[in-house]
């Protein structure tokens, strides 16, 4: 008798479907040989990964014109030791034009607005020149901004032109975010597997936290110089609060470069000496020039 088949790898993405994060999901992976499990917060995600309910996480991490999307960030702060095995083992990026949707005729009918906050801060210039005043209402994700617009009339949602195959919406008004190359970067998680090194020429991105002693002057300063020492190029630095104490942060840098490569591990080393915690949350390849390729490819 025949055996059935091992299951396909799993992937949650932030739900409802055709938000953003369901296409970069899709972007990321193979329809063909993955499955796709909805979550309805980021948090759920990264339960999901941290216990093994799913293979891999998409998380949305940044966006080229509303900055670090918060609520990644903290997940990743991990200040209650949660997600201890979770690590980032790859990046895509997903080109995002914003679209008003609603069942009502016209912009003017819109009271109320539905969408993530993201979005909101994407748009702003389009929503200060034709929904001034309007109230605001923030949702887990666009999609569900656009389930909920559906059924409530004089209601509009911020989401993606797939978003509207939602029965009785309509599209009011298209491409209204702030910058026409607005891009948002999702990260892929997973418990169980590292990117590994590969060969010379490969291109990849290190993300790392840690805390300094802010009672020691130039700590952060004499801690960042190490990335210069060893060669390592910074692409980017944001910090949240510790929550420990007042006005003490935990740091979040990226560099170019592989943690397993000898000038990094080198330079981790020595950052150690000024950070009480650190830790390596992950490398991945640098898909910022390779937009389009898949992350197991």
């Amino acid at each position: 008798m025949a055996s059935d088949p091992p299951p396909l790898p799993s992937v949650a993405y932030l739900g409802p479907r055709t938000s953003y994060s369901h296409q970069a999901a899709i972007e990321c992976f193979d329809p063909t040989t993955h499955t796709f499990e909805p979550q309805t917060t980021i948090e759920d995600i990264f339960i999901a990964v941290e216990s093994r309910a799913v293979t891999y996480g998409v998380v949305p991490f940044e966006n080229s014109t509303n900055g670090s999307v918060v609520l990644t960030l903290d997940l990743f702060c991990d200040r209650h030791s949660l997600f201890p095995n979770i690590l980032v083992c790859g990046e895509v990026y997903l080109d995002v034009h914003h679209c008003l949707l609603s069942t009502a005729s016209s912009v003017a009918d819109i009271t109320r607005l539905y969408s993530h906050p993201q979005a909101f801060g994407q748009c702003e210039i389009y929503l200060n020149a034709y929904l001034k005043g309007v109230e605001r209402i923030d949702v887990s994700s666009t999609s569900k901004a656009a389930q909920i617009a559906a059924g409530d009339p004089n209601s509009a949602a911020i989401a993606s032109k797939v978003a509207a195959d939602v029965p009785g919406l309509r599209i009011l008004a298209s491409d209204i975010e702030d910058s026409h190359d607005n891009t948002t970067r999702f990260f892929v998680l997973s418990a169980t597997e590292r990117a590994p090194a590969g060969p010379l020429g490969e291109k990849h991105k290190t993300l790392l936290s840690f805390t300094i002693d802010h009672q020691l002057p130039g700590a952060l300063c004499d801690g960042l110089k190490v990335f210069k020492e060893y060669g390592l190029n910074l692409t980017s630095i944001v910090s949240r609060p510790s929550r420990v104490l007042k006005w003490n942060y935990i740091f979040f840098v990226e560099f170019e470069g592989h943690s397993e490569t000898e000038n990094a591990r080198a330079a981790l080393k020595e950052l150690g000496a000024y950070c009480p915690e650190m830790r390596v949350l992950g490398s991945y390849m640098d898909k910022q020039s390779r937009k389009g390729t898949r992350y197991n490819e």
